[in-house]
């Protein structure tokens, strides 16, 4: 089974945080589910290295990088994720979506009503629970 590694980013502006929802994919279980900001680490790259990266491509965004958040390890139908999560924090909200085809800012009890993709659950479980 192939495996990926990749990192995500918990981006809070204030009291909100920020969710990205995937476009349609041949692959209907993360086909237009909510999920946070991230990408592939690419060879030779930190994480921060690699999140600092991907939220520019993806939303012409910059954040402050705070701390290691979850690993979360999901194995999909035909692939296996390592997702590596980080809490992050941004001064604006300003951004674009380059890749994403809608973003909501909600309080952390708001996220349970997104239609998430499976491997960022136990990341919003663990949101949720820590309050």
């Amino acid at each position: 089974m192939k495996k990926i590694e990749v990192v995500a980013a918990v981006i809070f502006y204030e009291d909100q945080v920020l969710c990205v929802q995937r476009p349609k994919n041949k692959l209907p279980y993360i086909s237009e589910k909510y999920e946070f900001p991230g990408g592939k680490v690419e060879k030779g790259e930190t994480k921060e290295e690699a999140l600092h990266r991907e939220l520019l491509e993806e939303l012409n965004l910059s954040t402050n990088i705070n701390s290691s958040f979850l690993t979360v390890v999901h194995r999909y139908p035909d692939f296996e994720l390592t997702m590596h999560s980080f809490m992050c924090e941004v001064d604006s909200k300003e951004l674009t979506l380059r890749e994403h085809i809608d973003q909501k800012w909600l309080t952390i009890n708001e996220l349970t009503g997104l239609d998430w993709a499976a491997a960022d659950v136990p990341i919003v479980d663990k949101l949720v629970s820590n309050g």
